[in-house]
Order: C-alpha cells, then structure tokens, then sequence
C-alpha cells in the first residue's frame, strides 16, 4: 500500500526549515517547490493544501530533497529551472544571472521608450538570459532587437529562452562595449543591465555571491561604475541623435551614474528612477 502524507503539513515543515536559514520568502519558496515536483501552478498547490489534500511519500522525498538544496541557498530558480519575467517564464541555471523583479521595470521603461518609434531597433547589451530582450519583443513586436552578450554560456541561455519562446530577437556573442559596429547612429533604444558592484564588495546573500556569475556582477572598479560608463559609451555611438538609453544600475549609484552620463557631454533629459520599493534603480537619458 502505497504511503501517503498531508501535502499541508509538508508545505508548513518546508517553510519552517526555510525561515530558520533567513530565506526571505520561505513560504512562497516551498509552495513554489512543491508545485515544481507536482507539475502544477503555486495556485493549485494552495487549493489542494485547503482541501487536505495528501500525496505520495516518494514525491514528498524529492520535494523535502530539494527544500534542502534551497536552505543551502542553492537559488530557487536554479532548482525549479525557471524565472518569471514581466509577461515570460525564462529558462535558467548555473551560467547566467538570474533576473530580479527590480529589472522588470527597467524593461518596462525600454519598452515604453520603444513605444515612441513606428518600427523601432532596440539593442539590449549585456542580454544574459535575454529576459530584457525577450520582454521588449513580446510587449513591442513590431521592433527588431538585438541582444549582445559576452558570456559563452549565459549566450547559450538566452538562446535557448529565444527559440523556446519563439520570439526573434537577434542574438550577438561579443563584447557590448564594442559590438554592433554596423547599427552606429541607427538605434533607437539601447537598454542594459551592466555589471556594476565595486570590486571587493562580497554581496551579502549566497545565491548571489555563490551562484551568479561574477562576469555578470562586478562593475570593474572599485566604485562599480567603470563598465556601466563604458557600456554609456557604446550607447552614445550606436543611438541616433534622440535616441534613449535606459540603463539598470546599484541602488548606491542613484545619483553618481546620472551625474556623469550629464558630463559625458553626449545626453540630455537624463533622469533618474526608482523600482517598486522606492530605491534608485536605473536612469534614462536622451542622446544629444
């Protein structure tokens, strides 16, 4: 006969363990798990949990396997192999950074800022998984888009995110400080989530520190700012005069980046915004 267990009590056990290593979010972490391993939505796994639902002890052992990776602070999303993102679920994994709900709203503001144009020609550099890409595809479809990115591995992420959402977004293995030669003076938008943390400034949470890849973290200075002006650069020559650049940076950085885009000498309007929890999160600016 086969054993079963209160799907209920395995959730609650789940998230203790969770809330006991300081996961910020324990209980959306093991409804999320536990929904992975059933095959289901979070939603359903809440229902079933109402209804004093049971299931197997087999599954219930994968589930409490992986409630374990996830107190090591193995990122969830590595572990459920997925990453939501504005209107997408996103393929992720070791290799490539995990996108951030903050960055949804930077992709918002490319998107808007695409908007503008009939037929627009965005560049998102610095792609990674191509959430940001992939976004303003799916929110704009009559833009053509380009994604670069640097990394071997996070490009072969993003591809993967393209063809499975069977968005056409071109993709460009190369540096985004140099790259897309050919497109100078042409683009309309240039969105980027450049690295930007100061070197030799550890973060603080494990799934960051440990599992993100450092070439996607740290700015190449000591105040994290040097790739994100050099990625600006790049955005000056490829953007045709009024295009716009909307660039993700560190909470710390709300008033250094739009600051020195200002004596750059090459934008206007530059404007500095804030994600949903109030904190400084990226700038726009106009190309003179």
């Amino acid at each position: 006969m086969t054993r079963t267990v209160p799907l209920a009590a395995e959730v609650r056990r789940a998230t203790d363990t969770l809330a006991q290593v300081g996961i910020a979010s324990p209980e959306i972490d093991a409804v999320a798990l536990a929904a992975h391993v059933l095959g289901c939505r979070p939603e359903e796994i809440r229902r079933r949990m109402i209804l004093q639902a049971a299931v197997e002890d087999a599954i219930c052992e994968r589930f409490r396997e992986l409630v374990q990776e996830r107190a090591n602070r193995v990122p969830l999303q590595h572990l459920t192999g997925q990453a939501h993102f504005r209107r997408l679920t996103l393929r992720v994994g070791p290799g490539v950074f995990v996108p951030r709900p903050e960055t949804e709203v930077v992709a918002g503001a490319a998107i808007d800022a695409a908007a503008q144009w009939q037929s627009p020609l965005v560049a998102d550099l610095c792609t990674g998984s191509g959430a940001i890409a992939l976004a303003v595809k799916d929110e704009v479809p009559q833009a053509r888009v380009v994604g670069v990115e640097l990394d071997g591995l996070a490009f072969e992420w993003a591809r993967a995110n393209r063809d499975a959402t069977g968005l056409d977004v071109e993709l460009v293995l190369g540096d985004a400080k140099t790259a897309l030669r050919d497109l100078d003076g042409l683009v309309d938008v240039v969105v980027s989530n450049p690295p930007y943390i100061p070197t030799g400034m550890v973060p603080v949470d494990p799934e960051v520190r440990d599992h993100d890849p450092e070439l996607a973290l740290y700015g190449g200075s000591e105040d994290g700012l040097r790739i994100p002006e050099q990625v600006a650069a790049r955005a000056a020559a490829l953007l045709h005069p009024g295009g716009v650049l909307v660039m993700e940076h560190a909470d710390t950085h709300g008033e250094q980046l739009p600051r020195r885009l200002e004596r750059a000498g090459e934008w206007t309007d530059v404007v500095g915004h804030r994600d949903l929890t109030g904190r400084p999160r990226f700038v726009t600016a106009r190309r003179r």
